[in-house]
């Protein structure tokens, strides 16, 4: 078999055949179809030792910022105004700005988020309960995500048709398509602001009213502010996004699971952590760049190489899970841990609010449409062609 083909449809609905071929060879430079490249590690040990190295650096001003204008990752083509953010930094600061939004996700908020959540997961599924047939992806692993992290920022009711609107834009985008990213970015950017110089003058209890008020104390510059809060708006609910959809996929495909789940609250939640190994939906993790010569995996890579941590291929590792493409909740003890949030300093902050939307979504879904069926072949589904999330765009059912 020859170098396998890394994008297009087939690569992005079973993407496993290119993922093996690439974890039997060393981190292997991948060329994008911008003309980019980057060394990509797909071996679960080598992705570990990538996202703990403490010569693999996030700023995009340590490394060779050449790359972070490829498109990949979050479309902040340098603006400070979106790119000064926790992804972006290395400690001190990263932990600095980590900090600045960690009360966010503690555990009062949690819990009101939850009963959120169930309030408009309700009012999402039981439209599809009504009507007898829907969309799980458009109906409910959209707009739940949307509603939360729009709840959690602040951000109004008004602003949240364009937030999908323009967050689908982003996640629909391929390799080619910079003008169309450029211009949905445009658009979140000027949302971002609008809200963040709304809170100014009248602060809430919300999540940019928290981030304004340390810009008003100094521990924040202004930058840093709508940057965290576009961050927060399009990571914090796109990968949610592709968790709801790809683990209703699961659900819907393996009726033995969904019966499992219904009953036990803690099958469900192993159906969670499954979803997030097999599926990955941040299945690329963003650029890292050496500041000295690194070997990870028996490849030297210089000061400034791009470098792409493939979590998807890492979680799908041999060496690491038994059957590794088959979706088996509860029955991987003896596996490692998966990778899907990350690992290290950079371990994703809004782990716990995704596996909280995915546990309410599942659980309804169960409980309201216990006769759901896909009804088109699951090969026909359509998958995101993004390189960095792993998400579907429809999954229509009926009852």
């Amino acid at each position: 078999m020859g170098e396998p083909a890394l994008f297009g449809p087939d690569f992005d609905r079973d993407p496993s055949p290119a993922y093996q071929w690439l974890r039997e060879r060393p981190p292997h430079r991948l060329d994008f179809p911008t003309g980019t490249w980057a060394w990509l590690i797909t071996r679960y040990d080598d992705a570990v030792t990538a996202f703990n190295h403490p010569a693999l650096v996030k700023s995009p001003f340590a490394g060779n910022d050449e790359w972070l204008r490829s498109g990949m990752g979050l479309p902040l083509d340098h603006r400070p105004s979106l790119a000064s953010h926790m992804v972006n930094t290395d400690p001190p600061e990263h932990a600095r700005l980590r900090r600045a939004c960690a009360g966010a996700f503690g555990p009062r908020r949690m819990q009101n988020l939850r009963e959120r959540a169930q309030r408009v997961t309700g009012e999402l599924v039981g439209a599809i309960e009504k009507r007898g047939h829907g969309d799980l992806v458009t109906e409910l692993a959209y707009p739940l995500p949307i509603a939360i992290i729009c709840d959690l920022l602040g951000v109004p009711g008004r602003y949240r048709a364009d937030v999908h609107e323009w967050s689908l834009v982003i996640d629909s985008a391929d390799d080619t398509d910079g003008a169309k990213v450029r211009e949905a970015t445009d658009v979140l950017e000027r949302l971002v602001t609008e809200v963040v110089d709304a809170k100014r003058a009248t602060p809430g209890t919300d999540l940019i009213s928290d981030l304004v008020a340390q810009e008003a104390a100094g521990t924040l510059s202004a930058d840093e502010v709508t940057s965290t809060a576009f961050l927060i708006l399009i990571g914090g609910h796109e990968t949610t996004v592709g968790l709801i959809s790809t683990g209703a996929l699961a659900l819907l495909t393996h009726p033995d699971e969904a019966a499992r789940a219904r009953a036990d609250p803690a099958h469900r939640a192993a159906v969670i952590e499954e979803t997030l190994r097999l599926h990955a939906p941040l299945q690329n993790a963003t650029w890292r760049f050496p500041t000295e010569d690194v070997e990870i995996g028996g490849r030297k890579m210089g000061p400034g190489d791009p470098i792409l941590v493939s979590v998807l291929a890492a979680d799908r590792d041999p060496a690491a899970f038994a059957e590794p493409d088959a979706f088996r909740p509860g029955q991987r003890t003896a596996d490692r841990r998966h990778i899907a949030f990350g690992s290290g300093p950079h371990l994703c902050i809004g782990a716990a609010l995704a596996r909280l939307q995915a546990d309410v979504a599942f659980e309804t879904v169960l409980r309201r449409l216990p006769t759901a069926r896909l009804v088109v072949p699951e090969e026909e589904l359509a998958w995101w062609p993004s390189p960095i999330t792993r998400g579907l765009f429809h999954l229509p059912i009926e009852l």
